[in-house]
């Protein structure tokens, strides 16, 4: 049995045509959606007859497709590869270190859930480190209507879908400020979704939560910051929690695969 060669650290290793091929694909962006050869072939320095064969086989194997006489776009293995990536990655794996890092950062307890029906099912909890935190255990399923997590989960529902979900759902036995019948609950999340982030008062504590959207732009799963009213009463401490979690939960949100998108403070 041969024995496996050390790489000799002053080898160059890398294949041309490999590095090519992958920066001619970074090349298109939502600026810019399609590119000739000559074009490719100027940004990297070379001769359009350079680039010909490897922008040829990324066409045949999907990477690119062409759109004109000498025009080129991103094609469709592109997409595939890259949502199925994304959507192998555990939605907690993806949000653990952003949940931790937002916790150590504001000394709050972070928490998140997705929906399941009308309820909202917590999958993950930073726990804050003080004796007056807020702890909510993972598996805990608490009714979306009377959470901030949960009204955010529900504000990625349409107008018709809200009222399909709760057409037999009795909400007259929950104590305010939950909303007790279903045109209150519409008006309360058409307000969430518009604004896109939601504060909710219960028990002496106080949330804030926003969501967590995937490539289409559904929101998928929620996030938030809960604490003692006396750490979150004031409206600059309010407003700073917030900015710190809306910034969270971008990050999160690309992970998955999300372009983005602006929450009004």
């Amino acid at each position: 049995m041969s024995a496996i060669e050390t790489p000799d650290p002053g080898t160059d290793y890398r294949v041309p045509a490999l590095q090519r091929g992958l920066s001619i694909l970074g090349m298109f962006s939502a600026r810019e959606r399609s590119l000739g050869m000559n074009d490719m072939a100027e940004r990297l320095g070379v001769s359009p007859s350079a680039v010909y064969r490897i922008v040829q086989t990324l066409a045949d194997m999907g990477y690119l497709r062409k759109i004109g006489r000498n025009a080129f776009e991103l094609g469709p293995q592109v997409i595939s590869d890259g949502f199925a990536y994304l959507a192998s990655r555990d939605l907690v794996e993806v949000a653990m270190a952003h949940l931790n890092d937002l916790r150590d950062r504001t000394s709050l307890s972070c928490h998140l859930s997705i929906r399941e029906q009308t309820d909202s099912l917590y999958l993950y909890r930073a726990l804050a480190p003080q004796r007056l935190a807020v702890n909510i255990p993972v598996g805990t399923r608490l009714p979306c209507h009377s959470t901030a997590l949960g009204r955010v989960l529900l504000s990625g529902l349409s107008e018709a879908q809200l009222s399909a979900l709760y057409q037999h759902i009795r909400l007259d036995d929950y104590p305010p400020p939950a909303p007790r019948t279903l045109p209150e609950l519409q008006q309360l999340i058409a307000e969430d979704r518009q604004r896109g982030w939601v504060l909710h008062r219960s028990d002496y504590s106080t949330a804030i939560a926003t969501g967590i959207r995937d490539h289409s732009g559904s929101i998928v799963a929620a996030i938030n910051l809960s604490g003692p009213d006396a750490v979150m009463d004031t409206q600059i401490a309010q407003q700073g929690f917030l900015t710190t979690l809306l910034a969270a939960s971008h990050d999160i949100s690309r992970e998955l695969g999300h372009a983005g998108w602006s929450s009004s403070l």
